[in-house]
């Protein structure tokens, strides 16, 4: 498998060297050359496999020959073993034609851990391999830098810096990161928003020189291994309902647009997935897109759902490469308009294509302790504020109530104890092996919202090993 930028100019690599670079060279995102396809017998087949095994054969045309199906099997099976639920991602059923899908299973109470515990396993297995070593720099809005400091913590080949926006996640998803006291874990707080964590880390990226000197490598979904890890679940549960024989519809609550992308990969690989609803909370840059075609960058408001308290979609730059029928120079060219002054668009044909498949809706803070309320009193489930978005727009949106219809819950109810209580009366407890985290020791340093400065603080920590 060789992939390209969707900016097209940085060198086509194949997939342990996109494991290890993240944001290509020229600012763009990694993607397959060439779409994989299974047949509809090759689906049918996966039903009966247990997540871990389909979960590899999903994965496998992304990997191709670059790790020995037999070493890729085990590292996989290893990841998920680390699940408290038999079943890793389980299905349940809400009412007559409507299912969750949890994905917070894993050892952060997060949809992340589903990628992230094979990432950085496969990150051991190549830099091990190659006798090399990176930095890992990443941005997170809540719960990928848990999942990420949990997936490489004590890992010798592995030095991992997480920015976090100060004051702007749970105080559960906050010492979920801080209270890791691993040598090689490194937690910055940034006076700003995800969006100022995110920016930050893609300037480091674009930095050739910093870029080069810490060997820097990415564990956010702009690395495609994670995007990769993610299709699996929606294959997963569209086979559990009747693909490839009936159509499935998937409700997704996203900020960064990497948790839906990779439902669209799924339908690109031949999952019969007849609609795609992305959820919003009041940062509602998707909705506003999917509604006119323009996608036009607000100040970020905080909200009960801080994970999706993000203006800046990264990997709706992956979809806008297929929108544009992979024209790099129009891509480039949209994503240079959007930096500047703040908006990119697409015209009316291509934003018709795009709604045959996707449609968005949004809630505010009182609609999801609304949602959250009414779920819980109607079906007994307790969801997290951004996993209700999910059930509360996909029913709003659906198209077709016979085709069953998928909300995927992203986090655990713990992550967020105030709002799932404010909204139910009921204060959903931490998993026994969390049931201490509020008396732990943490360690973070504050730093401002100034790239040198965080540049500074990791060329301190990683002296020993930076190369000219």
């Amino acid at each position: 498998m060789r992939y390209v930028s969707t900016r097209g100019t940085a060198p086509i690599l194949e997939f342990e060297d996109v494991l290890l670079a993240g944001l290509a060279d020229d600012g763009g995102l990694y993607v397959p050359d060439s779409w994989p396809t299974f047949s509809a017998d090759e689906f049918r087949a996966m039903a009966s496999l247990p997540y871990d095994q389909l979960a590899a054969r999903v994965m496998s045309p992304f990997v191709g020959d670059a790790i020995p199906e037999s070493d890729f099997a085990r590292l996989v099976a290893d990841a998920y073993a680390t699940f408290d639920h038999r079943a890793v991602v389980p299905l349940k059923q809400i009412d007559a034609n409507s299912w969750l899908l949890e994905l917070f299973h894993g050892p952060t109470l997060a949809f992340k851990d589903c990628a992230l515990q094979v990432l950085g396993r496969l990150f051991d297995y190549v830099l091990a391999r190659r006798g090399e070593w990176v930095t890992i720099v990443g941005a997170t809005s809540g719960d990928t830098g848990s999942a990420a400091i949990e997936a490489c913590r004590d890992r010798a080949a592995i030095d991992i810096f997480i920015l976090h926006p100060q004051g702007r996640v749970s105080d559960v998803q906050r010492r979920q990161m801080t209270t890791v006291m691993s040598d090689n874990v490194h937690n910055i707080a940034i006076d700003g928003t995800f969006d100022d964590c995110q920016d930050m880390v893609k300037a480091m990226f674009n930095d050739a020189a910093f870029r080069k000197s810490s060997r820097l490598s990415a564990v956010n979904s702009i690395n495609w291994a994670r995007i990769m890890a993610q299709i699996a679940y929606y294959v997963s549960a569209g086979v559990a309902l009747g693909a490839p024989d009936r159509d499935i519809a998937f409700s997704v609550p996203t900020g960064n647009f990497g948790n839906v992308f990779a439902g669209y990969a799924a339908r690109k690989m031949g999952l019969p997935i007849s609609e795609l609803i992305v959820g919003s909370n009041r940062n509602d840059i998707l909705t506003r897109f999917f509604q006119s075609g323009e996608m036009a960058a607000a100040e970020v408001e905080p909200s009960l759902s801080p994970s999706m308290d993000i203006q800046v979609s990264s990997n709706f730059e992956r979809l806008l490469f297929d929108v544009f029928d992979r024209d790099a120079r129009r891509v480039t060219q949209s994503m240079a308009s959007f930096r500047e002054g703040g908006s990119l668009s697409v015209d009316a044909e291509k934003l018709s294509d795009l709604r045959r498949l996707f449609s968005a809706g949004r809630l505010d803070d009182d609609e999801t302790l609304k949602a959250i309320g009414e779920t819980y009193r109607e079906t007994g489930e307790m969801l997290d504020p951004h996993g209700v978005i999910g059930v509360a727009v996909g029913r709003a949106q659906r198209k077709d109530p016979a085709v069953p219809l998928v909300s995927l819950a992203t986090a655990h109810p713990a992550k967020f104890p105030e709002a799932v209580e404010r909204a139910t009366g009921a204060r959903p407890p931490l998993p026994d092996r969390l049931a201490d985290l509020f008396d732990r020791k943490e360690r973070f340093d504050a730093l401002p919202n100034d790239l040198a400065a965080v540049q500074d603080f990791i060329r301190d920590r990683i002296p020993s090993k930076a190369i000219a």
